[in-house]
């Protein structure tokens, strides 16, 4: 594994909650849970891996890039789904974090999930010695640590799918403002896509004005809606291959 180690941001304040699979950390700066209290793998593979029509788009290269790391849950149910289709070379997975979680707390909440546990322990190693960059097998990762309106827009790779994870937009509108929008659309490839679990209406105008295609889908467990979407290649206009819903303004 690469290592890069840099001075961390203190950690952040939190209360846990007990869910399903285990502690639950909530975020006391935005009042807001880091992942549904209903089961927050299922949450994932429903919303970012199948909103992004994965594995299906997966090909040697394949970029994923997030906003919010929390616990790493999304990066590893991702290179766990990578590994399983059988792709060669290496999943790149970028993600922007302003308040990392401690090793400690980490372990805790994935000690919870152990079908993730092989793929678990290398990152919590690499984690705990501080390292922000990490090589295994089928994952080359990176964490960008620092307020993502600032390091976004100096990050100079293109993604070919966005997991936008933040923290509720009524809680951490920054993230999810109109400029932050098509700061995701100016780093995302032709064909490119992104998924979320809101459906709040700004930020579906903010990344339809940013130049996606994006679709209200069903949400996870009992949740509404979700919304994903697509970065037309040039002269198309099509959507997810392997879903078929209406446009939402």
């Amino acid at each position: 594994m690469t290592q890069d180690h840099q001075s961390a941001p203190p950690p952040p304040a939190l209360s846990w909650r007990q869910g399903p699979t285990g502690p639950i950390p909530v975020s006391a700066l935005y009042d807001d849970p880091y992942f549904s209290l209903n089961d927050g793998l299922a949450e994932t593979r429903h919303v970012f891996l199948a909103g992004n029509d994965l594995p299906t788009r997966f090909q040697p290269g394949f970029h994923i890039a997030e906003l919010g790391f929390g616990t790493g849950r999304n990066m590893l149910a991702a290179w766990q789904m990578w590994r399983a289709n059988g792709q060669k070379g290496q999943l790149r997975f970028t993600s922007f974090e302003s308040h990392p979680l401690p090793a400690a707390d980490l372990e805790r909440v994935l000690a919870g999930l152990p079908e993730l546990a092989d793929l678990a322990q290398p990152f919590l190693t690499a984690w705990a010695r501080g390292d922000l960059r990490f090589e295994a097998d089928g994952l080359l990762a990176e964490v960008i640590v620092g307020d993502a309106t600032k390091t976004l827009p100096r990050w100079r790779g293109l993604a070919d799918a966005w997991f936008l994870d933040g923290f509720a937009p009524a809680r951490n509108p920054a993230l999810w403002s109109e400029a932050m929008m098509a700061q995701v659309a100016t780093h995302t490839t032709a064909g490119g896509s992104f998924a979320t679990y809101t459906a709040a209406g700004h930020v579906r105008r903010g990344l339809q004005a940013a130049g996606f295609q994006v679709w209200r889908l069903p949400g996870h467990s009992g949740k509404r809606h979700m919304s994903a979407g697509r970065m037309p290649p040039p002269q198309t206009q099509k959507g997810p291959q392997t879903q078929s819903p209406s446009p939402q303004g």
